[in-house]
């Protein structure tokens, strides 16, 4: 009851004398303090808003432009050719310090300037959006680059020479252009060619043809009609359908995971690493909310990051009958944590300020020693999130609408992220490196199935030996998002906080802090789990150290193309055959862009595959095949999206279409993705060459498909995660001769 009555601010009694009023000054001064903490937030994001507002000008600029003007007609010239004195005669100004005829006319030269002074700013902000809306020097070779895309790069440059905020590009990047339904179904043949005998491609091929000169034409229509009016024609569809309908589990099916540095654990304290973890996120979203971080770039050119501040902290996945729903709130100063089966609320802030990392590790390890044992149904809470999605949102509706289970969940829910202690060890280290690793990635992916909160935008997990990692939600945002919060927590954490010698955090510690609140439940019976979901993932994860990106470079050739076309070589010799492949490209190049789908077995791979000879001159072309359809597919001209909208549509419309109905329930038995290093400025490699990212990866689409997940780190090296399921019997996780020998 202690945080009840430090929660009441004052108290009184009605006495004979009259009112007795027993105020809480500590109370009152934490009330004071956070409303302080508020309005500092409100202040920033109004300043952030001018900033980014008038960006790639600056608000001073407008200062240089009234002073340029009223130089000019002090030197008796009328730069504005009779807009000033226009303007002075519908000014019904009569009194002034300098007199009435020369008040209305400083006052006509001010309101001039700021007219002059914001055009030019809309001026400048069209010329941004032309200059973003170039996309041709992704198509050039490299070394090659033409006079037009050297003079782009000139203007860009000049244009955002002025040191930019993390949004201020944002309403300056172009929408995402519908492309021409011809174009599209062509490029559909030409990637469906490889996969279908000669009378079934006669038949998609004819198919195609019907669904192009009669339906598709009029669904397109409506596509460019809700192109003009929505921000991305994609986007919203795509996490409702593909993420918010699902109504099958999330854990392995589209949660996907992070892990930690490979080689090293920065300390084996389990809450001194939690607390240093919580800190480095906690400051990262500090630099979201005030715009301080960098905007992503590729190459030169920034890209969307909308996603960065709209829904990755205070985000939680709610389930529906039909469609969930994210719910997002504004801030949080709490964190929910969970260990061997309890649930604690976590303060992370007090008296307006961030607690220092010594300070949550101290509140981690109170939890940490806490012996309390769960309540009856708490332990294994966590597993609703984890299987079908409609027994979870009537279970919820049933036994967490009202009372202390509402208040418990409400916690959970509008935490800033979870926090899972998990009492495992986990890691490389040992006497089985390879099977620890592929046991490392399974507990991310899924965990027990309850000891993750699987609907929250993103779980950390700390394990008792210090080793950490995350499990994201997916219909919020992509991998790359989560990435690159991600590295920022990592580089803060072993770099910038660091630890003491033995191993805890630094900082001092407040000992009069509030213990962790422990939540209260009133549950009726256990929550199955999803067991068999989890126990079916095979899961392996592969350190190549024979080679990186550097030698492939010098067979100018992309890493990306090569890595795709061997993972062509090796499905081939694994299953004698080939499949449709997912592999995942970006789209912020666009605003609100998140994926597209670049369609990696291709002619020009399949035609390397199988050859015996000519294998380097095979091998050139399926390269730049796919670097072409990479390319592409960032550009705004994929496939995939825009068949899945013109389906989308054509469900609104009550019709059918063959076409779209086939293309759409192909499976993906390959499913790729790379993880990109973004911030490589944040990690000191030369001194420090062992504090390398693991990255992550994924659960497999189809059941009889792989999940392959990569990234490239440094010049030397490349990470593979790899997922399958035990229960089709021609897949398998754990490397064979046939990806070794490629």
């Amino acid at each position: 009851m202690a945080e009840a009555h430090q929660a009441v601010a004052f108290q009184f009694t009605i006495t004979p004398e009259g009112i007795d009023l027993q105020l809480s000054y500590q109370a009152l001064n934490q009330i004071y303090l956070s409303g302080v903490r508020s309005w500092k937030k409100r202040f920033s994001r109004l300043r952030n808003s001018v900033i980014k507002g008038v960006y790639p000008a600056s608000p001073s600029s407008w200062l240089f432009v009234v002073i340029a003007i009223l130089a000019t007609m002090y030197m008796r010239s009328d730069p504005s050719m009779g807009l000033i004195k226009m303007i002075q005669q519908h000014l019904p100004l009569s009194t002034s310090l300098l007199g009435p005829t020369q008040g209305q006319t400083m006052l006509s030269a001010l309101v001039f300037s700021t007219l002059l002074w914001l055009s030019l700013i809309l001026a400048l902000r069209f010329c941004l959006k032309l200059l973003l809306s170039y996309h041709q020097w992704m198509f050039e070779q490299h070394g090659r680059v033409s006079n037009t895309t050297k003079v782009w790069v000139t203007l860009l440059r000049l244009l955002s020479s002025r040191k930019p905020l993390l949004y201020s590009y944002q309403t300056s990047l172009p929408h995402l252009p519908v492309p021409p339904i011809k174009d599209t179904v062509s490029r559909y043949l030409k990637s469906a060619r490889p996969l279908l005998t000669d009378p079934e491609f006669k038949r998609m091929t004819e198919l195609a043809d019907r669904f192009e000169s009669n339906l598709g034409n009029r669904l397109q229509r409506y596509l460019k009609l809700k192109a003009l009016w929505a921000t991305n024609y994609v986007s919203d569809w795509w996490e409702e359908y593909i993420y918010l309908r699902g109504r099958g589990p999330i854990m392995v099916n589209s949660n996907y995971y992070g892990m930690d540095f490979l080689y090293v654990t920065p300390t084996p304290i389990q809450a001194a690493r939690a607390g240093n973890t919580i800190t480095a996120l906690l400051l990262y979203r500090r630099k979201v909310n005030r715009e301080e971080l960098k905007p992503v770039r590729l190459r030169c050119v920034c890209v969307c990051v909308s996603l960065f501040h709209v829904r990755m902290f205070n985000t939680t996945r709610t389930p529906g009958v039909e469609t969930d729903v994210l719910q997002h709130w504004q801030d949080s100063e709490f964190v929910a944590v969970y260990h061997k089966g309890r649930f604690f609320r976590l303060w992370v802030y007090t008296a307006g300020r961030l607690l220092s990392p010594r300070e949550i590790e101290h509140q981690i390890q109170r939890i940490l020693d806490d012996l309390s044992p769960p309540q009856p149904g708490e332990e294994k809470l966590g597993a609703l999130t984890a299987g079908e999605r409609v027994p979870w949102f009537h279970t919820r509706e049933q036994h967490f609408s009202s009372g202390i289970n509402k208040r418990s969940l409400d916690s959970i829910e509008r935490a800033a992220f979870f926090v899972t202690l998990d009492d495992e060890e986990q890691g490389m280290s040992g006497e089985d490196p390879a099977g620890n690793l592929d046991r490392y990635a399974k507990s991310l992916l899924h965990g027990k199935c309850y000891d993750r909160w699987f609907d929250k935008s993103f779980s950390i997990v700390i394990y008792k030996n210090g080793k950490s990692g995350l499990n994201a939600e997916h219909s919020w945002a992509d991998a790359p998002t989560v990435a690159h919060l991600w590295e920022y927590t990592l580089a803060t954490d072993a770099f910038q906080l660091g630890y003491t010698e033995d191993g805890h955090c630094k900082g001092d510690v407040d000992r009069s802090l509030p213990s962790p609140q422990r939540l209260a439940w009133d549950i009726p019976s256990e929550v199955p789990v999803a067991q068999a979901l989890a126990d079916d993932v095979d899961c392996h994860v592969f350190p190549f150290r024979e080679f990186g990106k550097g030698r492939i470079k010098k067979l100018r050739v992309s890493p990306d193309a090569f890595i795709q076309i061997g993972l062509q070589l090796a499905y081939f010799r694994d299953r004698g055959g080939f499949c449709l492949t997912y592999e995942a490209s970006m789209t912020r190049l666009f605003r609100e862009g998140r994926t597209e789908t670049v369609r990696s077995c291709s002619n020009e791979s399949c035609a390397f595959v199988r050859a015996e000879d000519q294998c380097r001159r095979l091998f050139k072309l399926a390269s730049e095949r796919h670097q072409n359809l990479y390319r592409l597919a960032m550009t705004g001209d994929g496939i995939d999206r825009h068949l899945f909208c013109l389906y989308v549509v054509s469900k609104y419309l009550g019709v059918e279409s063959p076409f779209l109905k086939e293309v759409l329930s192909e499976p993906w038995r390959l499913s790729t993705s790379q993880t990109p290093v973004q911030q490589m400025e944040l990690f000191d490699l030369k001194n420090h060459p062992d504090f390398i990212s693991l990255g992550g990866g994924f659960g497999p689409v189809a059941d009889d498909g792989y999940g392959v997940s990569y990234i490239i780190v440094g010049e030397d090296m490349i990470n593979f995660h790899v997922s399958s399921k035990h229960s089709c019997g021609e897949t398998v996780s754990t490397p064979s001769d046939a990806f070794i020998r490629v």
